[in-house]
C-alpha cells in the first residue's frame, strides 16, 4: 500500500492543488486556475484521475474543474453538500469579485462529514471543518497519517471567516474537535502555503492557543 502525493501551486492566489495516487488510482483535490500545468503532468504520465475532491466551493479551489472534466470525460466531482450551490454561483464562490465569474457545469456528487472514500486500498475520512464556508471539509487518511485541510487550517493560521457563510466559532470548534485530535506527527496539507504537522500547529499556531 503506497500513496504518492504531488503538489501544484497554481493561480494568482497560489492555491495548492494535490494529486493523490494509490494502486494505480488517482484523485485531484481542489483544482485551481491554471490547470494546464496539472493537465500536462497527468497526460505525460498517462494518469487518468477518477475523481475531483473539493474541500470547499471558493473560486480559487474550483477554477480548474472544467479544464480537467473536458479532458477526462468520466471524471466525477465530489463536493461538500452545503457548498454545492457555490459551483454555479459566481457571487457565492467569490469569483465575480475578481471579474472572472466561474460556473462549473461538470456532474457533481455530494459528500458529507462522516463519509469514507476509497482510493485503492486506502480509506479517506471526510471531516467537518466548516466555518471558512458552510460546508468546508478536510480529508484524512489514517494509513498515510495525512490530512488535507483546504482553507480551514494553515501553517500558523486558520481560514478567513469574514466571507458569506463564515463563522469563526464554528471553524475553531471544528479544528479543535476534528483536527487537533489527530496525532502530532500527522502531515497537514493546506489549501495555501507550506505543509506542516498537527503537532507543530498545536504548539505554534496563535489561533489555537
Amino acid at each position: 500500500m503506497t500513496l504518492q502525493i504531488d503538489t501544484f501551486v497554481l493561480g494568482p492566489l497560489e492555491t495548492n492543488t494535490y494529486v493523490l495516487r494509490s494502486s494505480e488510482r488517482c484523485w485531484v483535490v481542489d483544482p485551481a486556475i491554471g490547470a494546464q500545468e496539472l493537465l500536462d503532468f497527468l497526460v505525460s504520465r498517462q494518469i487518468e484521475p477518477e475523481a475531483i475532491l473539493l474541500t470547499h466551493g471558493h473560486g480559487d479551489h474550483i477554477a480548474g474543474i472544467c479544464e480537467l472534466a473536458n479532458r477526462f470525460e468520466s471524471l466525477k466531482v465530489l463536493c461538500p453538500e452545503a457548498d454545492r450551490h457555490m459551483l454555479t454561483d459566481p457571487e457565492a464562490n467569490l469569483s465575480a469579485q475578481f471579474g472572472v465569474p466561474i460556473v462549473v457545469s461538470a456532474n457533481c456528487d455530494s459528500i458529507n462529514p462522516g463519509d469514507l472514500l476509497s482510493l485503492g486500498d486506502m480509506q479517506w475520512a471526510v471531516l467537518d471543518t466548516s466555518g471558512h464556508t458552510r460546508g468546508g471539509v478536510s480529508f484524512y487518511c489514517a494509513e498515510a497519517d495525512t490530512v488535507i485541510t483546504g482553507d480551514a487550517l494553515f501553517a500558523g493560521s486558520i481560514g478567513r471567516t469574514d466571507f458569506p457563510g463564515g463563522s469563526a466559532s464554528r471553524l475553531l470548534g471544528n479544528i479543535r474537535n476534528n483536527l487537533m485530535v489527530l496525532g502530532d506527527q500527522t502531515r497537514v496539507l493546506p489549501g495555501h502555503g507550506p505543509e506542516t504537522t498537527i503537532g507543530r500547529q498545536r504548539a505554534e499556531n496563535p489561533f489555537l492557543r
